[in-house]
């Protein structure tokens, strides 16, 4: 029984070892960066704007392997983004090249699912 006990407790431990490390996310530093970087003149974080909502964004890739590389091409690359009246325009880049502000920002936004 003693054998089992200690068989199952390094299992755990191993097993919390080897998962992936969940970091939380600063939400005041990433509104401070959102709105420092123009985010919130097209997007706010609850409702419909002139694009989805954070809140819409973060529901869209909840539990999507891809995710958070989706949404940093996004915030970096200037694709072509349909609004919400059918028009397409350049998405603006983010200022920042800080990587830890840039996955934070990402962090927050995937929490509001």
């Amino acid at each position: 029984m003693k054998t089992k006990l200690i068989a199952v407790a390094v299992g755990l431990v191993g097993a919390f070892a080897l998962a992936p490390v969940v970091q939380a996310a600063d939400a005041d530093a990433a509104q401070a960066l959102a709105k420092k970087e123009g985010c919130l003149k097209c997007h706010a974080i609850d409702k419909k704007k002139e694009a989805k909502s954070f809140t819409d964004i973060g529901k869209k890739y909840a539990g999507k392997a891809d995710s958070e590389a989706k949404l940093l091409h996004h915030i970096t690359s200037g694709e072509k983004v349909k609004m919400e009246d059918g028009t397409e325009e350049d998405h603006k880049i983010i200022k920042t090249k800080d990587v830890a502000e840039q996955k934070n920002l990402i962090a927050w936004i995937l929490s509001l699912k």
